[in-house]
């Protein structure tokens, strides 16, 4: 096993140990959400149960090749016995005449033991090959919905980071803005603003509190999208650790690898798997048509009395067994297991183009996850500078209205673009995140999710 696998199965391992469940009032960072999820996620507790079922369905399928033996024992009151009609003559009667002599006793009984063993069927042997490499598939398809789980929460994870950071934002204007009113209404009062300015800055403000209540919605909504991908009760409190965009760690670009081998994915693999179990299928219609051989054997006890003392020594009782070996030889099925045959080679064909498909939306999904990584690394850097930028043009502004060199007008915008260079780099820093975890995903490599 590779040392990146070896390490992200002991971390899920750990997680499992650890975080079963998260204290109200504990902050939590993406790699607690992320563990959280793998043991609580509904999604993973399924396919959990999908493998514990494929145990039972080997368990099962390796029963119809063991030795299969039952037991059944009826009990007859004959209350009319039945009678044959014979000669007279037979029995010292006269000649053309006819007596009628009852068929047994008025109580009967059966007692029987089977056994039966297969010796040769190949629909059998091919059913336990499918069985276990039903488990296996169950277990990929287990480690596949545990990728996703990830993906999903470290994404929803992101995005109430970010709109977190929007209301920080907003948070802020609102100060600002707040501030200048206060000082415009000093001025208005004292004759040296107009009216439309204290206006202007009222209008203002109520813009940035209905642009929070859209935001505080969108951030509940957000949040409860993400402790349903966690798994988590969607009344409970979650509080996650505060982002510093100023410390995220960027990629190097030149980290980047561009030998993304596809046979090592999981999804590339279920469908692999996938198409095992139907070449099993296929295998399994046409074992059909192979002879099947059998040993059985059967002990019968019966006994019969006219009184209800069965089973004893006053009644008549009597054994048999027997060993028989059957041979089955299929001759003609009016061509219906071919029909069966060819249907199945069928689904066969079409999930090999499953595979190919699949195979080039992989590779599809790792060129655009490095091409927006990429994107979103320069777009970060660019809003970066822009927002330098933006602050400092603000303050230049801000201190020229202060001593009269500039308008309301002129501070307002200028308020506008540093709340709009701020709002930007949140957004490329939420690409950014999003474009990473999409790259760990179509890389195999989604577990590293787990460190963080």
């Amino acid at each position: 096993m590779k040392l990146p696998k070896l390490k992200s199965i002991l971390l899920i391992g750990a997680g499992w140990l650890s975080l079963g469940a998260l204290p109200a009032q504990t902050t939590i960072g993406l790699g607690d959400a992320i563990r959280y999820a793998l043991n609580n996620s509904e999604v993973i507790k399924q396919a959990r149960l999908d493998i514990e079922k494929g145990v039972y369905q080997i368990k099962e399928t390796r029963g119809a090749a063991l030795p299969q033996l039952t037991g059944t024992s009826t009990m007859t009151n004959n209350v009319l016995v039945q009678q044959f009609v014979l000669p007279a003559e037979a029995f010292g009667g006269e000649p053309g005449q006819f007596i009628a002599i009852k068929a047994g006793q008025t109580w009967s009984a059966l007692s029987q033991v089977q056994l039966s063993q297969q010796l040769y069927n190949k629909q059998v042997f091919t059913g336990l090959k499918a069985a276990k490499s039903t488990e296996e598939f169950y277990r990929l398809s287990e480690q596949l919905s545990r990728e996703n789980v990830i993906q999903q929460v470290a994404a929803n994870y992101y995005q109430v980071q970010i709109s977190r950071l929007q209301m920080d934002v907003i948070d802020a204007n609102i100060a600002r803005v707040a501030k200048l009113g206060e000082m415009i209404e000093g001025q208005y009062a004292n004759g040296l603003a107009r009216k439309i300015d204290v206006d202007r800055i009222k209008v203002n403000r109520s813009n940035l509190d209905a642009q929070k209540s859209l935001l505080e919605n969108a951030l509940t909504q957000q949040e409860n999208l993400l402790k349903y991908y966690m798994g988590m009760p969607i009344e409970e409190p979650i509080q996650l650790e505060k982002l510093d965009i100023a410390t995220l760690p960027l990629m190097d670009i030149r980290q980047l690898e561009d030998d993304l081998n596809v046979e090592n994915l999981l999804s590339y693999n279920v469908l692999k798997k996938q198409s095992e179990l139907l070449h099993f299928q296929r295998d399994a219609i046409i074992s059909e048509g192979y002879p099947t051989l059998s040993l059985s054997a059967s002990y019968t006890y019966n006994t019969q009395s006219n009184n209800f003392n069965l089973y004893s020594n006053k009644a008549l009782n009597y054994d048999m067994a027997a060993v028989t070996l059957n041979l089955r030889i299929p001759i003609f099925d009016g061509f219906s297991r071919r029909s069966r045959v060819q249907q199945s080679q069928i689904a066969i064909n079409r999930l090999q183009e499953d595979i190919r498909r699949t195979n080039n939306s992989l590779k599809m999904a790792n060129e655009n996850a490095k091409s927006q990584l990429i994107n979103s690394l320069n777009t970060i850097r660019m809003q970066q500078a822009n927002k330098r930028l933006a602050q400092e043009v603000f303050e230049n502004v801000q201190n020229n209205y202060k001593n009269g060199l500039a308008s309301l007008t002129d501070l307002l915008d200028a308020e506008q673009s540093l709340v709009e260079a701020e709002r930007s780099l949140n957004e490329a820093i939420l690409q950014y995140k999003i474009g990473e975890i999409e790259l760990k995903k179509s890389n195999g490599n989604i577990t590293d999710l787990l460190g963080e």
